[in-house]
């Protein structure tokens, strides 16, 4: 069945979400002739005296930066949500609204200004992942804090301010759209099979081996069956963990090394700075264990065809459903076949 799928139109359930995305392989023949990305320059400075998140500088708000040598966390001076937003409610027939508080932080990976987790050594990348594990701890000790979305938004085309490396942590009051459709599917799978989803789900891809990308002895990069954009992957752990805080210190060392080795395998596709959004979904943080949930990473990356041509999701995607042209299977065996080492490196 999965050869007929190569060559024909056809659609693929996400296991996760519960949400279909149609696959047509026979459209990467098409000529394009629709709107090229300009490719930016890499930053030649280590330090930038002009950016608000090096070391030493001065920010938007007026505060400075210290002399940091490793990550640096700062509650975010733009924040998108409050801490001390009210609880109220709304709800007048189709006319419903609530408060939505929490906490926005930002984790600057690197004083580095010329870097990218892909230009990071492991160690570096582990001191990174430490830091979100910390911050996912101190975060859910907060009473009205019941998310903690980790996450990077990289390169100008995914609509990135600055290229400094950072990332960013956003801790809501109530779970995300995409946390909600997660937990209904992973909480129905683990009611059904005492297991949980995703861990069944990976012993089944490691029994294929068609969409693998890179594997050590705690995490496995993948693309997933039912991926929506062009190089899609998925970060899974192999022992069952729910959050970030729960790894140990050589766990952290391999997810580490797994998210070095993807994002030098998309630098290294089309020899170009890779954009992408990348984010981690962690357990619901009220106070319950939730077996059914597993830890979890997605990169989101736009390029379709080269460094110049992304995907747009537009006209069917926004009315209907997803669409994608190159296949999974296809997507992971180009990303699996690329070299290991960074091609400024070679």
């Amino acid at each position: 069945m999965m050869e007929q799928l190569q060559s024909t139109s056809h659609r693929r359930l996400n296991a996760l979400t519960g949400e279909w995305v149609i696959v047509s392989p026979h459209r990467t023949q098409r000529p394009w002739q629709g709107q090229q990305e300009a490719v930016p320059a890499p930053s030649a400075m280590a330090h930038d005296p002009q950016c608000y998140l090096c070391a030493g500088n001065t920010r938007a708000n007026g505060e400075k930066n210290p002399d940091y040598t490793g990550t640096f966390v700062f509650d975010n001076d733009f924040a998108a949500l409050k801490p001390d937003a009210p609880e109220l409610r709304s709800a007048d027939g189709l006319f419903i609204a609530e408060g939505e508080g929490g906490i926005c932080r930002v984790v600057c990976f690197s004083p580095r200004h010329d870097l990218t987790l892909a230009r990071m050594s492991v160690a570096e990348i582990t001191g990174v992942i430490d830091c979100w594990a910390d911050e996912t701890a101190a975060l859910a000790a907060h009473a009205d804090i019941t998310a903690v979305q980790i996450f990077e938004n990289r390169g100008e085309v995914m609509g990135c301010s600055n290229p400094h490396p950072h990332g960013q942590i956003w801790a809501s009051r109530h779970l995300p759209n995409e946390m909600v459709k997660e937990d209904a599917r992973q909480q129905a799978h683990f009611a059904r099979h005492g297991r949980p989803l995703l861990a069944d789900y990976l012993a089944r891809e490691l029994e294929l081996q068609e969409r693998i990308i890179f594997a050590n002895e705690h995490v496995v990069v993948l693309v997933p069956f039912w991926a929506v954009w062009p190089f899609e992957t998925m970060v899974l752990p192999r022992r069952h963990v729910t959050s970030f805080d729960q790894l140990a210190t050589a766990e952290r060392r391999g997810w580490a090394e797994a998210l070095s080795a993807i994002t030098i395998r998309y630098d290294n596709l089309f020899q170009v700075s890779f954009p992408y959004s990348m984010g981690f979904h962690q357990r619901p943080m009220d106070g319950k264990t939730h077996p059914a949930w597993t830890l979890h990473g997605h990169f989101y990356p736009p390029l379709l065809r080269s460094a110049t041509v992304k995907k747009f999701m537009v006209g069917f995607e926004m009315l209907g459903g997803p669409q994608r042209d190159i296949t999974p299977e296809a997507a992971a065996r180009r990303l699996r076949e690329l070299p290991a080492r960074h091609y400024l490196d070679r």
